[in-house]
């Protein structure tokens, strides 16, 4: 579904991404670690058109590198970013509509404003309230569910878990295991490894701008020298 290959990205002169390769497939939860400045959230921009990319990126055999964010977006390519980007004074409700595409109805794609309700007890009470009062765990759902409105085909979901509670560290890995159960793929950038490793297929460590790992979770367990390498403080 995604295909990322010899993939470079510029910050000025600092060179960030030096030959990214990544592959995705359909349904499948692929976990991107590494430790922070590493170029992981720099590869979701670079894909989604917000870094301009350098190389070759094909999102169902079509190549989309140099495409702008709405385009990318339109073809099926949903971002949750990490800053919880929402419109503070729209209420709850209002958000999840934004996210639908042009001309989409509520309940076309996939995922319905109810969906969201039904896996979210607490957006449903808030639903009409603005966004601004919610806590952060509330703004980090609402942020991925708004995505899901669009009904993507891949989703990238950068840092989802970071501040949260355990609690809503676990409402995130059952929604994350629910897009892939609709046969939605995700690159997910965690650095809870007891997360991604519980629930990724497949994971890449990255390192200086590179891939450095590729393989199952499984595998990675079993590699003490990667982790602590690249993962481990």
């Amino acid at each position: 579904m995604l295909d990322v290959t010899d993939l470079h990205a510029y910050y000025g002169k600092s060179h960030i991404l030096q030959g990214v390769n990544i592959q995705i497939a359909e349904g499948e939860i692929v976990a991107l670690l590494g430790r922070n400045g590493v170029g992981r959230s720099t590869t979701c921009k670079a894909v989604m058109g917000e870094v301009v990319p350098h190389g070759s990126v094909k999102f169902r055999g079509q190549e989309i590198a140099g495409k702008k964010a709405y385009e990318v977006a339109n073809l099926g390519i949903g971002y949750v970013p990490e800053n919880r980007d929402i419109f503070p004074g729209l209420t709850t409700r209002q958000n999840l509509i934004l996210g639908l595409k042009p001309g989409q109805k509520d309940g076309q794609g996939r995922w319905s404003m109810q969906d969201m309700f039904d896996m979210f007890e607490n957006l449903a009470r808030r639903a009409d309230v603005e966004a601004s009062v919610l806590s952060g765990g509330e703004q980090q759902m609402l942020t991925m569910c708004r995505t899901l409105m669009g009904d993507p085909d891949l989703v990238m979901i950068d840092e989802p878990t970071e501040g949260l509670s355990p609690q809503m560290v676990q409402r995130v890995a059952q929604l994350l295991q629910e897009i892939a159960k609709r046969g939605i793929a995700t690159l997910l950038v965690e650095q809870k490894l007891s997360i991604a490793l519980d629930i990724a297929h497949r994971v890449y460590v990255m390192g200086h701008g590179q891939v450095v790992f590729e393989g199952t979770p499984d595998e990675l367990k079993a590699r003490d020298d990667v982790r602590k390498e690249w993962l481990e403080v």
